[in-house]
Parts: C-alpha cells; sequence; structure tokens
C-alpha cells in the first residue's frame, strides 16, 4: 500500500496536495498552468507565486499572503481561500491519520480535532444552511479523492461488524487474528474504522508484522478499557499504549463517519478516511472492498451492509461479483436470519458462487480463498 504523502508520480489529474510536489512542480515546469494545489501552505512560497505563470491554476483552501494571492487572481487563477474557525479541512489533499484525529487527547477526547468536528457537524445538520452542507460535501468528495489515490492496485478486503464487541472476549480476539491473516496474505484490511469488531480487524493487520506474542499482549492491555463507554478517553488512551509500545504497525483503512459520532475512530487503522455523510462512506467501503468482504456478527448497520455489498453483486453493476462471508451461522441464520434471503437472491445467478456461511472465524480466510476465482 502506498503510505507516502509525496504520490505526484501516479497522478495524471494535475493535483498537487503536499509543498514537496509544488516544489517539484515549479522547478520542473516554471508554470503552474491547469493545475489544482489543494490544502497546501503557501505562506513562505511568495517569490515562487509571483515568479510563476498560475493561468487556469485552482488553488483550494492554500494559505498565502495577500501579494501572492493578488498576483494569481490576476493571472487568472481561482482561488478558494482556507475557512477560518472551522475544526476541519474541507479542501485536505491527504487522509487523517490516528495522531490527526486525536490530537491533544492528553487533554481529553472532547478537545480532540474528532470530538470537535462531530461538535460542528451536530451544530449545523439541522440548520438547513448551504454553505455548511457545501463545506461537507466538498470535505467528502477531497477525502474520497485522497482514498483512490491510497489504493490503486490493491486487493481490498471489508471485515464488518458491530460496534458493541468488547476487547478482552474472544470475540474480539478472534476478530483481531483474523484482520492480522488477511494482512498477512497481502490483503489491505479496511473497515468501517470504529470500536468493536471493526477495531479489532484494524488491530489485527497492525499486529501483522510483529511475533504473534504481541497481539495476546495488546488485547490483554486493550481489555483494561472494555469499551468507549463511558470513557472514550481511556478508550483511546489505551489503544496509543499499545502503538506506542509496539511502534511501526502494519497499514490497514478506516472508513468511520460523523454521522455516528458518539462512535470514536480506532486508532489502529494507518489511513483514515472520515466522512460526514453516512451514505457516502457506505458506498465508499463496499465498493472498494475489491477482494469481498468478511461479515461478522453486527445488528442494524451490518444487516444494512450486507445487502447494500449484495445489490451490486446480484445486478453486476460493479462487473464481476466478489466474495461475501457471513461468519457465526446461529447468527445469521436464527437471530438475525438474513442468510436465507441471501441465498434467495443469488439462486440461479453468478453470485451463487461468492457467497459462504461460516461457523467459525477461524474459517473465514478459506472460505474467502475458495471464493476467489
Amino acid at each position: 500500500m502506498q503510505t507516502s504523502p509525496a504520490h505526484a508520480a501516479h497522478h495524471d489529474d494535475r493535483e498537487i496536495e503536499t509543498l514537496e510536489e509544488f516544489d517539484a512542480v515549479v522547478s520542473a515546469r516554471g508554470a503552474l498552468t491547469g493545475f489544482r494545489v489543494q490544502a497546501v501552505d503557501l505562506t513562505d512560497r511568495t517569490r515562487e507565486l509571483l515568479a510563476t505563470d498560475t493561468a487556469g491554476t485552482v488553488f483550494l483552501g492554500c494559505p498565502m499572503r495577500e501579494q501572492a494571492a493578488a498576483k494569481i487572481r490576476s493571472d487568472g487563477a481561482l482561488v478558494f481561500p482556507p475557512v477560518p474557525g472551522l475544526p476541519f479541512d474541507p479542501y485536505r489533499g491527504l487522509l487523517y491519520s490516528p495522531d490527526e484525529l486525536f490530537d491533544g487527547l492528553e487533554k481529553g477526547y472532547e478537545q480532540t480535532p474528532d470530538a470537535l468536528a462531530y461538535t460542528w457537524f451536530q451544530r449545523t445538520k439541522a440548520d438547513r444552511d448551504i454553505y455548511a452542507s457545501t463545506l461537507r460535501a466538498v470535505h467528502d468528495d477531497a477525502v474520497s479523492d485522497a482514498l483512490d489515490e491510497l489504493l490503486p492496485g490493491t486487493r481490498v478486503v471489508g471485515v464488518m461488524g458491530g460496534h458493541a464487541m468488547a476487547r478482552g472476549t474472544e470475540e474480539y480476539a478472534g476478530a483481531a487474528r483474523l484482520g492480522r491473516e488477511l494482512a498477512r496474505a497481502g490483503l489491505t484490511v479496511a473497515t468501517g474504522g470504529g470500536p468493536g469488531a471493526m477495531e479489532a480487524a484494524n488491530l489485527g493487520a497492525y499486529a501483522a508484522p510483529f511475533e504473534d506474542s504481541m497481539l495476546d499482549e495488546a488485547c490483554q492491555l486493550l481489555a483494561g478499557a472494555p469499551s468507549f463507554t463511558p470513557s472514550i478517553t481511556d478508550w483511546a488512551r489505551a489503544a496509543f499504549e499499545v502503538r506506542r509500545r509496539w511502534p511501526r504497525g502494519g497499514h490497514s483503512v478506516g472508513i468511520p463517519t460523523w454521522f455516528y459520532g458518539h462512535e470514536p475512530p480506532n486508532a489502529f487503522a494507518s489511513h483514515i478516511a472520515k466522512y460526514f455523510a453516512n451514505a457516502t462512506r457506505e458506498d465508499g467501503l463496499l465498493a472498494r472492498s475489491n477482494a469481498g468482504v468478511v461479515f461478522l456478527p453486527g445488528a442494524a448497520g451490518t444487516v444494512q451492509e450486507i445487502f447494500d455489498n449484495a445489490t451490486p453483486n446480484y445486478y453486476e453493476s460493479r462487473g464481476e461479483p466478489t466474495p461475501m462471508v457471513l461468519v457465526d451461522r446461529a447468527h445469521w441464520t436464527e437471530k438475525l436470519p438474513t442468510w436465507p434471503l441471501l441465498q434467495a437472491l443469488a439462486r440461479d445467478r453468478s453470485m451463487q458462487a461468492r457467497i459462504a456461511l461460516v461457523d467459525r472465524i477461524e474459517e473465514a480466510p478459506g472460505a474467502l480463498k475458495r471464493l476467489t476465482v
């Protein structure tokens, strides 16, 4: 998985998202015509901006000195200035990291950018203000763009499951081992980015480069704060303690939403694509899971994801159907009888050969492999 912010090499869409890319383009071309410069701090690049042709350039949320801004406007550049007083950058060029979202955790979760963005969302989502909804839409589109740039050529497997799965349980440890096995098989694990089963799968991917014993120790350490209630601060601090003890873990993706803002993102996904719009987030997560999806026991959200995934497989609207593995026979046939309906939908269609129900989480990687052509 590509992790470096300097990813101009595979851009054919002329986006500049870091200062390094800006400097490289200016020195190589002497002009920025037709480029989009996204959320790059250009305060110290006045000289370069004054000396460079910026006709047709679009600057999205780039801080710069007034002299430079006046000159590039007169060149014919479009300038979308940074928005003051927002707890997030709507024009961001890269995905979030756990450190960025949880910055200031030592003062309590309420002070972090993640919590402040949720508070802003709560305040603005019901007031029908087109300005606020535009900022949310621009932000979410920027996040999708950054996600697309991260994942080209990677085989992504989604792991879905409920937020209620507590640390310290055998179910949590099993979901973590699943994430580890998938990551060790060369797959990129993607989850809904929240607590519970989602955190466990991201933790497993984080643990992939280490000795097997590391995951057992990490699970033991995390069990001290089993849930994000009553204290998100304690829950998140335990995760950062694991990361401090075992730095430089494996990579994975978390795709959470502020729509369910009472659920914090987990700190084990190395790349976090956090959205305001839950529908965009759900569709984006499933559409990018090109190597299939494993569905662990969950409630309404997981049931919704099963059928969100089944629909394009049924119509083959994204091409060949992708594997779907449901884990826990009793859960999906008795408690929430989703499997019989999925089977009925799949009958006599090509997706029939791409669905499986297994009893135990340990069987999921094998089933996934069996369903993959």
